[in-house]
């Protein structure tokens, strides 16, 4: 057994690599992200580890994908408009991937209807892989589940362009948001019906994550208590008041 290097980053549960794959704990909805990792290697799709199973110790095994991932405060290379648009790109290759694929679950969020593709759940720049500056690779799929495009898109969008209030640390001014948010739905191919719902997909997304958030912490669970200690819950409703203020500035055609 290789020697195992804490992953830093993960925030929810504990990772570790070793050699060449990542050992993560399993829950109820890992035999169902299998299947869809298994899929989407069946289907060509290359910009997802691939899944070994699970090890001695119960937990899944995963491949190690190479690159670096960015957090917050967002480096510059990260809000390039190359960047962004390829972002769109690998996330519409990875749902188009997904079509066909019929699982019962369970997932770790309940199916949003229409459920047109397997959603990844947290498009976010700490689960992208990047390689000299390029988009290469999502992972951390434990919050995949069935919903429609727009559910995927409309999250990465707020992580990616990013929709944050321009008073934040990571804010820029909205006639920026605006341009930015036509070059992702543009490069994504999204059509106007679902560039029209991408602001508000993405404050019933935030909602969604908030409710989630504030109940794993009443529930007992220390890593979302101290998200919620730390005031996740409180900058996250700041960005769907920023969101909710600036909708029709911010809706592509």
């Amino acid at each position: 057994m290789p020697e195992e290097e804490v992953l830093a980053g993960g925030g929810i549960n504990h990772v570790v690599r070793a050699g060449d794959t990542v050992r993560r704990p399993q829950g109820p909805w890992t035999p169902a992200v299998h299947a869809l990792l298994r899929h989407l290697e069946a289907r060509g799709f290359t910009g997802a580890p691939r899944s070994h199973g699970i090890d001695e110790q119960g937990r899944e095994v995963l491949d190690f994908v190479p690159g670096e991932t960015a957090d917050y405060p967002l480096p510059g290379w990260v809000r390039t408009d190359e960047v962004l648009a390829a972002v769109a790109r690998l996330l519409r290759g990875y749902h188009d991937a997904t079509a066909g694929l019929s699982h019962d679950g369970p997932w770790y969020f309940p199916p949003v209807e229409p459920a047109e593709v397997i959603c990844h759940g947290d498009v976010a720049t700490y689960n992208c892989v990047f390689r000299q500056g390029r988009p290469v690779a999502f992972i951390d799929f434990d919050t995949a589940h069935p919903g429609p495009r727009v559910w995927d898109v409309a999250y990465a969008a707020y992580r990616f362009v990013p929709l944050h209030d321009p008073g934040d640390g990571d804010g820029i001014p909205v006639a920026e948001q605006a341009r930015r948010l036509r070059l992702f739905s543009g490069a994504y191919g999204l059509d106007e019906a679902g560039r029209r719902a991408l602001v508000p997909t993405a404050i019933r997304r935030l909602e969604h994550l908030v409710g989630f958030m504030r109940e794993r912490a009443a529930a007992g669970d220390a890593a979302f208590a101290g998200h919620v200690a730390r005031g996740d819950d409180r900058f996250y409703e700041l960005n769907m008041a920023h969101l909710r203020r600036h909708e029709s500035a911010l809706t592509t055609c």
